[in-house]
């Protein structure tokens, strides 16, 4: 969520967004903002906002000519339905899953807000509870072509984890807690090793399940070829450092980790949940695997690696389904029409063409 968010503000036209953003508290991530030139305010946000944040919040739509308040999470999403009732000030909530929380839609019933989904499984999910179309958006997650796509392959990620140059590297892409499945990819790591001996395996990522994962890596025996390589922050260079991605979640929306490996030209295996489904053309830019199948994705995993020529071919088909599905470019641009069309439908008189759209992105604590 916090990538979407620092990719949409970036990216938005300049001469027609402002942006003044509501975080729950200081962090790497508020700092990030500021460089980026994003005004920064801080306020909790509690499951049951209290009278601090509901002054705040007001207050700052006033001073700052606040015109859209986009939301993003539960807590986030019922702050902003409360300020947007308030002040009568639109407000947008994009929902990061596979589908609503019951939150979500209590709060767009309540306080008659806008709902953007990025996943096709969430925007089905929303027209069955009763959210019209009207109401409603769909726009996919993008990722920027410019920075990931296929390079030269490197061995930078074999130096942070010290593997002899060349070895041929599968990973694992993502936060390491229950809904992502890493122990599913240990699982598949082990089968997979018996017939493809050469591999390393590789996770890349930072989670309330590390001490776990060590623990299993030493208890499986995989010390010797299965790494933890924590968090990394060159991600264009991790991927050249990769032969395959594999993503073993059990839950996911539209997950960026998959179609910035597509993008940067690597076959993914997959499990069969959320936008997932919406992205990996199976056969064609990789595999897909039901939720917890470790010997399917096993199986996938040595089928990819002993057949350079099909590797080559899928990375080449994920590269180009990427860019003309995912570009970040067309999210960006469809997620501006969307908050121009709520600006200028929040406002009794028409936009100017020289007008300026300030919007806060309203960010939540993380959900654990």
């Amino acid at each position: 969520m916090e990538t979407y968010v620092l990719q949409l503000i970036e990216n938005l036209p300049e001469n027609r967004f402002n942006v003044v953003c509501l975080c729950p508290s200081e962090s790497a991530f508020t700092t990030r903002l500021r460089e980026i030139g994003c005004t920064v305010y801080i306020t909790p946000f509690a499951d049951e906002p209290d009278f601090l944040s509901l002054q705040i919040g007001t207050a700052l739509i006033e001073s700052e000519k606040i015109d859209i308040i986009h939301a993003h999470l539960p807590n986030a999403h019922l702050l902003a339905g409360i300020l947007s009732k308030l002040t009568q000030t639109p407000a947008l909530a994009t929902i990061h899953g596979r589908c609503l929380f019951m939150r979500d839609l209590e709060i767009h019933r309540m306080m008659h807000t806008e709902i953007c989904v990025v996943s096709k499984s969430a925007y089905f999910h929303a027209l069955s509870l009763g959210i019209t179309s009207k109401n409603l958006k769909y726009i996919p997650n993008g990722v920027d072509s410019k920075i990931f796509h296929p390079a030269c392959k490197s061995d930078y990620l074999h130096s942070k984890i010290n593997v002899e140059p060349g070895t041929p590297l599968i990973g694992f892409i993502g936060r390491l807690s229950y809904e992502k499945g890493p122990e599913v990819f240990l699982r598949a790591a082990k089968i997979a090793h018996a017939k493809i001996p050469a591999c390393h395996f590789v996770l890349v990522g930072e989670g309330p399940m590390r001490e776990r994962l060590e623990h299993e890596i030493s208890a499986l025996g995989l010390s010797g070829f299965v790494h933890l390589a924590g968090l990394q922050g060159n991600m264009p260079k991790i991927y050249s450092s990769l032969e395959l991605s594999v993503s073993t979640s059990y839950s996911e929306g539209m997950p960026l980790a998959v179609i910035e490996a597509m993008a940067s030209g690597l076959p993914v295996i997959a499990t069969q949940v959320g936008g997932v489904v919406d992205v990996i053309e199976v056969g064609v830019t990789g595999f897909l695997n039901m939720p917890g199948d470790d010997e399917g994705v096993a199986r996938n995993m040595a089928a990819i690696m002993t057949n350079p020529k099909l590797r080559k071919s899928m990375g080449k088909a994920g590269h180009k389904r990427a860019k003309e599905k995912f570009d970040l470019k067309n999210s960006v641009d469809q997620t501006a029409r969307l908050l121009m069309s709520l600006h200028s439908s929040g406002r009794s008189r028409p936009l100017p063409d020289n007008a300026t759209l300030i919007r806060p992105s309203v960010l939540p604590m993380p959900r654990t």
